[in-house]
């Protein structure tokens, strides 16, 4: 078993803790004001199906269990079923939304490779590059004379999430934003 800090779990990804195997299906990096920062994470029973919310202190050691890791292409979602293509054999497997999450979900893009993690030849993980580009389908007016501080206004983007930008950021623009916690990043090249 390979051990992992706390703060190096993130979506998707596959720990031994409390004699099960558990799959981290949300996590949040929290920083009080008091006491030393941690990582709050959601946890999912990979074989029973039950959740548990946890926290991890950055220092903090976890076994990470060990998968097969496999590169997938995403094809196209048909009701509550995503359809991903092995990009070795070629082989096709349908997994239900749930599995993604729906949050992880909403940046799969037709053509998108993924990691689909493998434990005995059954799908449990899937981890979705760090980042996507999106194009900005809606953006706020600026607000002006409101603050010399950085400030930032809503935008919609393609996929129907709604995050907050930058002002200079315009309607059609390509943006790219994190897929762990839907932020954004930059302008696109």
């Amino acid at each position: 078993m390979a051990k992992i800090t706390g703060n190096d779990i993130s979506p998707g990804t596959l720990i031994n803790f409390e004699g099960g195997l558990w799959i981290a299906v949300k996590t949040q990096k929290v920083k009080p004001g008091k006491g030393g920062a941690y990582n709050q994470v959601e946890l999912k029973n990979v074989t029973t199906g039950t959740k548990l919310n946890q926290r991890f202190r950055s220092d903090e050691a976890v076994d990470e269990a060990y998968l097969d890791k496999k590169d997938f292409q995403f094809l196209y979602a048909a009701g509550d079923m995503l359809t991903f293509m092995d990009m070795d054999s070629y082989e096709q497997i349908e997994l239900p939304l749930e599995f993604v999450g729906e949050d992880q979900a909403r940046f799969l893009q037709d053509g998108m490779k993924t990691l689909v993690q493998l434990y005995e030849g059954k799908p449990i993980g899937i981890k979705l590059p760090l980042n996507v580009v999106l194009t900005v389908a809606e953006a706020d007016p600026v607000l002006k004379g409101g603050t010399a501080a950085p400030s930032y206004k809503g935008a919609v983007l393609e996929n129907g999430m709604r995050i907050q930008v930058p002002p200079f950021i315009a309607a059609g623009e390509k943006i790219v934003v994190a897929t762990e916690d839907g932020s954004y990043l930059r302008r696109a090249d």
